[in-house]
């Protein structure tokens, strides 16, 4: 197998404690912080190093059968992935669906750093079995799972993608203010923001909600309900108004539907500032979404690649 032929770009993050020490600058220093507060500090270090050996596990690995890019998660936006590049990430779930979003077609591998720490719901392999699991992806003898995602667009061109979700309102605590389209119905809002909910995330930050829903019913009218189970391949996508406010001039009657591939869902803000559209908890890549944005939210055209 001619080595030079093959690229893996291994995807990393930063451990809890890289963020301390590029806050307080010295190990000392953040060990004096968290001991501080009465936290273990050996937690931090452990995690630390395990995570450390686990990505170089992976580069031991890799570098038998191709060329190694390594890049840490906050460069992705900028990240231009050839056609033919095999993408690794070593992290959390969450590092999986953000870096799912910026490709396209790619097969993407999941390595659980630290099985014992992370459940690993898109990691499906461990760092000793990187080595299997690239001969088989570069020898094309893999298996892979296809994951839905969601689509905003705005009026200009502007677009972003979701493995998880999408957020539309306010990026502080103020109400969002927005008029919402969905198939003929028309309603001028007041709300906590719209969540866009794939299959995928259909377990994440939409579930919180509608935790919170059930138990809401639950006390009101004596009633439990449960939402039905999603598949991540499932070409629907699900919205959910956060706390919507009733008033003379706002309304409250679309709080929650379905959206497939025929259905049509707009949103046009009516907000002076600090209007955004982000995806996947990725706060820091958002779009501005200020008076006079119009966004449609879809089902993407292409599909994300785990490897499974």
């Amino acid at each position: 197998m001619e080595r030079g032929m093959n690229k893996v770009v291994l995807v990393t993050r930063k451990t809890r404690l890289n963020e301390l020490v590029y806050k307080y600058n010295t190990i000392e220093q953040a060990k004096f912080y968290i001991e501080h507060l009465g936290a273990d500090f050996t937690d931090y270090m452990r995690e630390d190093e395990k995570y450390h050996a686990a990505v170089a596990d992976v580069i031991h690995s890799a570098e038998k059968y191709a060329r190694v890019q390594q890049i840490d998660r906050d460069f992705l936006p900028n990240m231009i992935f050839g056609e033919k590049d095999i993408v690794v990430a070593v992290g959390q779930d969450g590092l999986v669906a953000n870096v799912m979003k910026y490709l396209h077609g790619q097969p993407l591998i999941g390595i659980n750093p630290d099985p014992e720490r992370w459940d690993g719901v898109l990691l499906p392999f461990e760092p000793g079995q990187s080595e299997q699991v690239l001969l088989k992806t570069i020898a094309g003898n893999h298996d892979v799972r296809q994951v839905t995602m969601a689509q905003a667009t705005t009026q200009d061109g502007q677009m972003m993608l979701a493995v998880n979700d999408l957020f539309i309102g306010q990026k502080t605590h103020v109400s969002a203010r927005y008029d919402i389209v969905w198939n003929q119905k028309r309603e001028h809002q007041s709300s906590s923001g719209i969540i866009v909910s794939t299959g995928l995330g259909s377990t994440g930050w939409y579930k919180s909600v509608i935790t919170q829903a059930a138990g809401i019913a639950r006390e009101f009218v004596s009633q439990d309900f449960r939402d039905r189970r999603r598949r991540w391949d499932d070409d629907e996508l699900t919205f959910v108004v956060r706390e919507p406010f009733p008033s003379r001039s706002t309304q409250t009657g679309i709080v929650y539907g379905s959206l497939g591939g025929r259905d049509s869902f707009r949103i046009l803000s009516k907000m002076p500032g600090n209007g955004v559209v982000f995806s996947d908890g990725i706060e820091s890549d958002a779009i501005e979404f200020n008076a006079g944005t119009e966004v449609t939210i879809g089902i993407a055209p292409q599909k994300g690649v785990l490897v499974i």
